[in-house]
């Protein structure tokens, strides 16, 4: 595998950010790993973090590259701050960066593939949150997508979000592009492509009850959907055991 830490300029952020990137590459000398490179563009799995984490926290706190060496996969983990992968009302344009910028430039950059069945996105609390939501918004630009210990009922009263107003404004988000909730029941009714859906989070996770609102919304569709629980809380042990089985559940061609 090769290892990259990947500075540029965003314009619709309007300042220099970076990414973390992991491409396959076909060894056969090197111990300990079966490295797998497939021919022509990669398939690609998009990594987000959580809210107090950055584009290298995955790679800090997993064996993520260990974990895809043998499956010919790229991971590209981007960084968005605290903007719950939004445009912010007070902030960046992290929506239109994560779902329009990112996956362009990214392509500009590396050999990753564009079509949809080779395109995956998954991520951790916040970036639980974010991954739903880029695939329920795009469904026809993702196959697959996954939360781990998703913070994924954000639009409730009560909402989990610390920087809520700096984010959202005073605005109501329920029924609207940044509810999860909502854009389940919008995907639900379309006739065009669904994504299939994977969901786990422990049961003693301060998220848990989130979760499973979450999850009964989904038993209720007839999305390709997936949960898994066990006993775990908010903390990366259960993350880097998560993350193995959303990758061995990815749809890979």
């Amino acid at each position: 595998m090769a290892l990259l830490t990947c500075n540029f300029f965003s314009e619709s952020l309007g300042l220099s950010t970076s990414m973390m990137v992991i491409l396959p590459q076909q060894t056969s000398t090197q111990i300990g790993l079966g490295n797998v490179s497939r021919d022509g563009n990669h398939p690609t799995l998009y990594l987000l973090h959580g809210l107090s984490d950055d584009d290298t926290i995955w790679v800090r706190r997993t064996s993520i590259e260990r974990y895809v060496a043998s499956m010919g996969l790229a991971v590209v983990m981007p960084q968005v701050h605290r903007s719950f992968y939004a445009d912010m009302e007070l902030g960046g344009n992290y929506w239109t960066f994560i779902s329009e910028e990112l996956p362009a430039l990214a392509r500009s950059f590396f050999p990753l593939s564009a079509r949809r069945e080779d395109n995956f996105v998954a991520g951790l609390s916040m970036g639980g949150y974010g991954a739903f939501k880029l695939a329920l918004r795009n469904p026809d630009q993702y196959a697959a997508a996954a939360s781990l210990s998703g913070a994924l009922n954000i639009a409730k009263a009560d909402s989990p979000i610390p920087d809520h107003r700096l984010i959202f404004g005073d605005r109501d988000i329920a029924r609207t592009p940044d509810d999860l909730l909502y854009l389940l029941q919008q995907v639900n009714s379309s006739a065009g492509p669904k994504p299939k859906l994977f969901q786990c989070c422990g049961t003693e996770d301060f998220l848990y009850e989130d979760n499973q609102v979450f999850r009964r919304a989904c038993e209720e569709t007839n999305l390709d959907f997936t949960y898994q629980e066990e006993p775990g809380e908010h903390e990366w042990g259960y993350w880097d055991k998560k993350i193995q089985d959303v990758l061995a559940w990815l749809p890979l061609a």
